[in-house]
């Protein structure tokens, strides 16, 4: 059951990741304009948030065996998340009127404005996604000589999470909904992946005391 579980929760964490990163650059567009550097900003961004994300995540695995921390701030990543339509145009604007009305944005400007733009409002919330894939490594390996294989397993279910949120977001999510509901949702779904951290952290406890 845990396996299962831990499995459950990166595809969802790996579909919520992608989802934000496709849908993150058409959100930023009416701000930045839908450049080259919009989109170069956003992938950036979230690999940034990716590879801090997997060296924290592992870390703090060797230091807390109980997931139940972890879900919490996945949680709360969550509600900040569907906050970002409502309140993200205000700072977003700020960064945007900041320069001189009728001046040529300068060319250095125009790369690293996106980026703030899209760290201030989806670094955090890929950071703590990022963060479940070695957790769940960690609290699924029972056996040394089973780290490769739940190793394996981990990354495999959210790789193909993240192939089901470019696909599903690409082809219907952007053509059925708006920009704004889909991060809500994604917002949403952040939050049931916490909740699934935290009931699951029943089952690791219960595989630990077998153990």
């Amino acid at each position: 059951m845990g396996k299962l579980s831990a499995a459950i929760i990166v595809f969802l964490g790996g579909f919520a990741i992608m989802v934000l990163e496709i849908i993150g650059a058409r959100f930023l567009a009416p701000f930045f304009g839908s450049s080259f550097y919009v989109w170069i900003s956003q992938i950036g961004v979230i690999l940034i948030a990716l590879s801090f994300g997997y060296y924290f995540g592992g870390w703090f695995a060797d230091r807390q065996r109980r997931v139940r921390i972890l879900a919490f701030m996945i949680m709360l990543s969550g509600i900040y998340t569907t906050l970002v339509p409502k309140y993200a145009p205000k700072f977003l604007d700020m960064i945007v009127m900041r320069h001189p009305l009728g001046e040529d944005i300068p060319m250095l400007w125009q790369k690293l404005d996106p980026a703030f733009g899209s760290a201030i409002l989806f670094l955090l919330p890929c950071f703590f996604l990022a963060m479940l894939s070695p957790f769940m490594i960690r609290l699924a390996s029972k056996n040394i000589s089973h780290v490769g294989r739940i190793s394996g397993l981990i990354y495999a279910f959210s790789t193909v999470g993240s192939i089901a949120g470019v696909f599903i977001s690409g082809y219907i999510m952007i053509d059925t909904m708006k920009i704004s509901i889909i991060i809500i949702t994604m917002g949403a779904l952040t939050v049931l992946v916490g909740i699934l951290c935290a009931i699951s952290d029943r089952w690791f406890a219960i595989e630990d005391s077998d153990a």
